[in-house]
């Protein structure tokens, strides 16, 4: 069969090179030369039909058409009579891709970058796409400080039409920051623009930081904190007028330099409100934090708009906006600022809506909620539900977000998504303490009982002090008002001579019951009453003080308790809080039917202020106080307060301060006087060790017996580091202490630390 061919190869009709054939009329198009591309979908392409009139002029057209496909990578058009013939060569697909050399860059997250460029296995290969992401490859590297980067890319031809594509990395080494100049800067000193920046030259901890390491992105982040840094301190026209980062030619070192210009610090000559206000116009002044005659500052504006803000929704008004407009007299370098309120539509809540409780049930989360349903949307309360949810100790977080209603201009949902915490009906464990030792523990224990809220509780604790068996059950919703109801039945044993204490043991067992009354968002009130028996064993080698106690008063003793307590907490979590006050009083009466009558009374105080970014300062203490009355003239000694050890005085051995018995062993005290002040501090390298906290701490205490009065002289003070750590073991903590007023019998202890054990904060 003879074949006319009307054009071969694309880059004959590219030469305007006319064909000496006549134009006929297509009877039928034949595909010649696929494997794995359908007809079809050549077909889709083509410009012309069976049954169409063909020319060479339209020749040129068809071919480009289906060269753009990128399906092909020659195209040829014959003709055999009235049947036109596409001759074509598909183009390779690629078989494998591998990587080889690179180190910095996983080859799992390289294959995820030419994912994203349509560049995998099975695909067609391309080879100018090949080219576009060696490119970016590159810019990877660049990212990572890496500008030696090498790229070598290697196709080869494998059966069935297809090509292995390996590309060699030479990663080269980083190029580190060896000099940042500032060049404009006055009035604000190198030393200081430099400490804003995250980039530097280099340090001791730069091989973790990597902060000498360049990145654009980094730069440009820098040179945003450097902007913000003026117009916090009044430089209002500020400007960085340029920037140029040179690399030395063996790419390993970078020097950048920042041209700026500074221009006049201006201050605040006057403050205006406009617009509908909503809340009194005092009120809504009193939250900007920026007063006339300050410095101008971006960030106090800011700070004063998010506040106004947060009142304003306070009454409903969820989308408020309110805009800072300046009016700048440069003559006087003053700045009038006039904020313009505008609240919007009153938001009202459609739904509240609760994600990711599988166990807890609805209603558990529902009835800590303070925003209403149906009721206009106030962010106070929203905080304060999101606040009381994260203070159940049942998720692991918390978080919230209101969402307009479709088709709607003053409806929001709330929605609420929560992670919870894992929970098991049966836990076993061993933990230790220096005051205790090894402690085995056992329990079958909810904290949240088939997801009602509940806690419900078998207990076993043994140790070297102590042995204890407890049943608890605790409903915190007794009531749909928040009144809570209680009770515990216990055994326990205590050896106190394990204890550091005087040598005598104690067994005692006995039941409470309580109930707890909310009196308003954040003070709460309990009371409960309790009986106990308890026994006292002693020893040959057991103080005299115990001794004459028991021979005027016997060993055994029935108390009749009376309790009642009273706490008022702001903190923003139970656990690792941040910010807020808890204060709490709490009184225990042995009344006048009891073997003994007496009383104690305990006051504690946390305060947690946050000072600068990542520190927290925290002020702790308290006071206890106990006393006899009525017909008992003599305080029990096993009713004793102590203090020294991780949770009192640190750096002096779990309660050995205070009074000694006539062995010379520690007593305790019917006083205990202990504060503590800690700095939080942030965690080098991450932030995301929510579980982790790390502290400087002073810590100020004594215990001081019936026949002493209290003497500041006999306080003891301690300094020194602590963590602390909820590991998937329990709790974990340490401190490393060093005693500033150590006295003659007192007895040290540098490092101490528990495992698996309740740690109260």
């Amino acid at each position: 069969m003879i074949y006319k061919p009307l054009i071969f190869l694309s880059l004959l009709f590219l030469s305007n090179i006319s064909l000496a054939f006549d134009a006929f009329i297509v009877k039928d198009i034949q595909i010649k030369g696929l494997t794995r591309i359908s007809k079809q979908t050549v077909f889709n392409y083509l410009t012309i039909k069976p049954g169409s009139r063909f020319s060479p002029n339209q020749a040129s057209s068809v071919i480009s058409t289906l060269f753009k496909a990128g399906l092909f990578k020659d195209i040829r058009l014959e003709r055999n009579n009235n049947i036109l013939i596409v001759r074509v060569k598909e183009r390779p697909a690629i078989a494998k891709i591998t990587f080889t050399g690179n180190k910095d860059l996983e080859t799992e997250d390289l294959l995820k970058s030419l994912k994203a460029a349509n560049f995998v296995e099975g695909r067609l290969f391309n080879r100018s796409l090949l080219d576009k992401i060696k490119l970016d490859l590159k810019r990877q590297y660049f990212n990572t400080g890496k500008y030696a980067i090498r790229l070598k890319s290697t196709v080869t031809p494998v059966a069935r039409n297809r090509v292995a594509i390996k590309i060699d990395i030479s990663e080269g080494v980083v190029a580190r920051i060896n000099q940042i100049n500032f060049v404009g800067n006055k009035v604000i000193s190198d030393d200081d623009l430099l400490y804003e920046m995250k980039l530097s030259t280099g340090g001791w901890f730069s091989f973790f930081t990597q902060d000498n390491q360049y990145s654009s992105l980094k730069l440009r982040a820098d040179l945003e904190k450097i902007r913000s840094y003026y117009l916090d301190n009044g430089y209002l026209k500020f400007n960085v007028d340029s920037t140029q980062v040179s690399i030395t030619p063996n790419k390993k070192d970078i020097y950048i330099t920042v041209n700026l210009t500074e221009g006049e610090k201006y201050t605040v000559s006057k403050i205006k409100l406009v617009g509908n206000l909503i809340v009194d116009k005092q009120e809504l002044l009193n939250k900007i934090t920026i007063k006339s005659g300050d410095i101008f500052s971006r960030k106090q504006i800011t700070k004063s708009q998010e506040k106004m803000i947060e009142r304003i929704g306070d009454e409903g008004y969820a989308f408020a906006d309110i805009n800072a407009v300046p009016e700048i007299d440069s003559k006087n370098k003053t700045v009038a600022l006039n904020f313009y309120v505008d609240p919007g539509k009153r938001a009202y809540v459609r739904r509240i809506n609760f994600k990711g409780n599988l166990k807890t049930r609805d209603e558990v989360l529902r009835r800590e909620m303070r925003q209403m349903e149906g009721g206009f949307l106030s962010q106070k309360k929203i905080k304060r539900s999101k606040t009381r949810l994260e203070r159940l100790a049942f998720f692991e977080t918390v978080e919230v977000k209101t969402p307009r209603v479709p088709n709607s201009n003053d409806q929001v949902d709330v929605n609420f998504n929560v992670v919870e915490r894992p929970s098991g009906n049966l836990m076993a464990g061993v933990g230790y303490s220096q005051i205790q030792g090894i402690i085995f523990n056992a329990s079958i224990l909810q904290d949240n009982f088939l997801g009602s809220g509940k806690r419900v509780g078998v207990t076993f604790n043994n140790s070297r002090v102590n042995t204890q068996y407890r049943l608890s059950y605790f409903n915190p919703y007794t009531t749909i008002d928040g009144v809570s109801r209680g009770f515990d039945v216990f055994y326990r044993t205590m050896d106190a001579e394990f204890a550091n204490l005087s040598r005598y043991a104690s067994d005692a067992y006995g039941t409470r019951l309580n109930y707890g009354f909310p009196i308003s968002e954040y003070n709460y009130v309990s009371m409960g009453a309790e009986i106990d028996n308890t026994t006292i064993k002693t020893t040959n080698f057991s103080a005299d003080e115990v001794f004459k106690f028991l021979e005027r008063n016997g060993n055994n003793f029935t108390s009749y308790r009376l309790t009642a307590n009273w706490r008022h907490d702001t903190r923003n979590r139970g656990l690792f809080p941040d910010k807020g006050m808890l204060q709490s009083l709490n009184a225990e009466v042995a009344l006048p039917v009891s073997d003994l009558s007496f009383y104690k009374l305990t006051y504690r105080h946390q305060w947690l202020y946050p000072l600068i970014k990542d520190y927290i300062l925290v002020l702790k203490g308290q006071v206890a106080y106990g006393e006899t009355y009525g017909d008992s003239t003599e305080y029990p000694f096993f009713e004793n307060f102590t203090a020294g050890g991780p949770r009192t005085v640190r750096g002096f051995r779990g309660n050995t301060l205070g009074p000694l018995d006539s062995q010379g062993l520690p007593f305790g005290g019917n006083l205990r006087v202990v504060s503590n002040a800690e700095v939080i501090l942030p965690i080098p390298f991450t932030k995301k060790l929510r579980n982790f906290r790390l502290s400087a701490f002073v810590d100020v205490g004594n215990v001081y017996g019936v026949q002493e009065d209290f003497d500041v002289d006999q306080l003891r003070y301690s300094t020194g580091l602590s963590a602390i750590w909820l590991s998937p073991l329990g709790v974990l903590s340490f401190s490393l202490a060093k005693p500033l007023n150590k006295k003659p019998g007192d007895q040290v202890e540098i490092f101490q630390f528990t495992i698996g054990t309740t740690f109260n904060w």
